[in-house]
């Protein structure tokens, strides 16, 4: 079987069972499913709900007892966060299983420089065998920079870390044709080719209220997610082994395919997303490395440096009569590429005192025009 990432969406109302507590019995289940994939050579990231819940279970109080302001959230979120990363520790310690704890919020996402920061953090967990545990900031964040739910925070974590698949667990099967709540007649719909208005239609609110997400959120989920080449399956958190199913391709709940590679994606976020920064002027030798080669940009080929732009930010790449030949993620900001312009890799931190490796621009984050 090919090895693969894996990201793990867990809602708060599959943790908790539709209570006011964690359901530590399901929680060991959900991990012995995850083990079993570590032993098959996956790479597993978590995204887990839950924190609110858990401090309000820390706390021993209910939803009639404590107001719903965002500070009394944020307080919720302060308490339970550490409860519930101290219960995915113990549990994963029983597989001797190593977790760690990334708390992000839409700022860490949106600036690229901390995009950049995060997604190299995560893949230093993932290379040293530890399971990343993350959700979103709930403690400090404001409704400016709150990603707003784990759904779409778990979308971002499959782009981060180059995910193959999305599981999104919850407390439905999938998607239906109708509210199943109320429409005896509703199909369970396996396969999403594509996610037309129609389809958005379909999406209905959160159960229980225990959670933020609802079907509309996985959707836009799965929007994010299928976009940069990742396919996202929406699931019952409850059907038996659920998690091995669908990663040997078990046809349980809804699927949502792709049919581009991440690379093939990523490649049209950089040409169609954020503007270009500033350029990087390149001499002959290194216009015909990355046209013809295939090669990532390195510091040598550089002659100039134009305009001002920060590690993450994209940039026009043009030859020396000004023709924009590509643009790419700069993986240093412009000072520090002026001053490694020209120079062989090994000089970067040498001449820096650090260094994001040995590209300006690697061949993954960079479109030939």
């Amino acid at each position: 079987m090919l090895k693969q990432t894996i990201v793990v969406k867990l809602g708060t109302s599959v943790l908790t069972g539709g209570t006011s507590k964690l359901d530590r019995a399901h929680m060991i289940e959900l991990v012995r499913q995850c083990a079993l994939l570590r032993k098959a050579g996956h790479q597993l990231i978590v995204v887990s709900s839950g924190a609110i819940a858990a401090g309000r279970e820390h706390l021993s109080l209910t939803h009639n007892n404590i107001a719903p302001t965002i500070a009394n959230k944020q307080m919720l979120a302060a308490v339970g966060q550490s409860r519930l990363i101290q219960t995915w520790e113990s549990l994963f310690g029983i597989y001797d299983m190593h977790v760690g704890q990334m708390l992000l919020t839409r700022a860490d996402l949106e600036d690229h420089e901390r995009f950049l920061n995060a997604k190299d953090m995560l893949k230093a967990l993932l290379k040293h065998g530890i399971v990343p545990i993350i959700n979103e900031n709930d403690a400090v964040a404001t409704a400016e920079i709150k990603v707003g739910d784990n759904d779409n925070l778990s979308a971002l974590a499959a782009i981060l870390g180059e995910a193959n698949k999305l599981l999104l667990l919850t407390d439905q099967p999938g998607l239906y044709t109708a509210d199943p709540r109320n429409n005896p007649d509703a199909k369970l719909i396996e396969v999403v080719p594509e996610i037309s208005a129609s389809i958005i239609a379909l999406a209905g609110g959160s159960v229980g209220g225990l959670g933020t997400g609802g079907m509309a959120t996985k959707l836009q989920a799965a929007e994010v997610a299928g976009r940069a080449g990742v396919e996202v399956i929406i699931a019952a958190g409850h059907a038996e082994n659920v998690i091995t199913r669908l990663v040997e391709g078990e046809s349980v709940g809804t699927r949502f395919p792709t049919s581009n590679t991440s690379l093939e994606n990523r490649k049209q976020w950089i040409l169609a997303g954020f503007p270009p920064e500033g350029e990087l002027v390149l001499d002959d030798g290194a216009c015909k490395a990355i046209m013809d080669c295939g090669s990532s940009l390195l510091p040598k080929g550089i002659t100039a440096i134009r305009g001002k732009f920060s590690r993450g930010d994209v940039v026009r790449i043009v030859d020396s009569k000004g023709l924009e030949v590509a643009r790419g993620v700069c993986r240093y900001q412009a000072k520090a590429m002026d001053l490694i312009k020209g120079l062989h890799s090994e000089k970067i931190e040498e001449t820096l005192g650090y260094g994001y490796g040995p590209v300006a621009v690697h061949r993954d984050d960079l479109v030939l025009k």
